[in-house]
Order: C-alpha cells, then structure tokens, then sequence
C-alpha cells in the first residue's frame, strides 16, 4: 500500500503567488493564505508552508496563452519551479494554468451566490483557488 503525500501547489504571479494543498490519497486540494510578492516571491511564507505541511512533491501552474503558446510569465514561473526545487529538494512538476483563475472566480462567486461564502471575494482567494484547480489537474494526471 502506497502511503499518502501532502502535495503543495503554486499559481504564480508577479503581486500575488496563489498557495493550495492536497494529499495523494484523497485527491482533493484545498486553498491555503496565498503569499504576496513585491518584486520577488515572499520565500519565507512559502517556507513556512513547506515546514508546516512537508510535501513530497510541489506543483506550479505554467501559465500558457488560450492558443497554447508561452504566456508573458512563462519565463518567470519555470525559473519559480527551478528554484522552489533547488531551496526544498522537492520534485516540481509544472501544469497547465490555462483558465485556471477564471475557474476559480467562477466556483468562489457562485458559493457566495449561495450562500456557501458569506465574505466578498478577493484578488488572494482567487489565487489561492487557482492553485487548487492546478492541484486538481495534477490530481486528473496533467502536467509533467
């Protein structure tokens, strides 16, 4: 029987990086406090994630156009993952983000619509929701 990981998941942005986790065995991804960047991540935040939780793995949504081309931050998420790696010695795998906080907007508006949320939505909740729709397409067996 294969144990259980905690597996942790970024959506990376240049203000904001969107912060969600999981498990292996459940294969469900919740959202987690995103951390905030100003000019360059918030490396202790993340660090805090990473000791409080422990991951096996770490997952970064790879953010492309709607034609499948390279997105304008591309660049920056891969060198994200590279050094998300190098700083925990944790396997990275990158995901397609296409649409990802679209997603996440859609599903957090309709569970305030509901009545489910009661506080209005924010630019850090849907991040953070975004990063678990990145964790859920890890889960379905996207990515690399």
């Amino acid at each position: 029987m294969t144990r259980a990981q905690t597996v942790l998941a970024f959506d990376f942005g240049l203000k904001r990086i969107g912060i969600a986790c999981g498990d292996t065995l459940t294969r469900s991804a919740a959202p987690r406090p995103a951390a905030v960047s100003r000019g360059s991540p918030d490396w202790q935040a993340i660090a805090r994630e990473v000791r409080t939780l422990t991951p096996g793995f770490l997952v970064v949504g790879a953010p492309y156009n709607a034609d499948g081309s390279e997105g304008d931050l591309s660049a920056a998420a891969r060198r994200f993952a590279a050094e998300l790696e190098r700083r925990f010695a944790l396997p990275v795998h990158l995901v397609d983000e296409r649409f990802s906080s679209l997603e996440a907007s859609a599903e957090l508006k309709a569970r305030r619509a509901s009545g489910q949320r009661r506080r209005r939505v924010q630019r850090t909740d849907i991040d953070s929701a975004a990063a678990a729709v990145i964790l859920a397409r890890w889960f379905a067996g996207e990515g690399t």
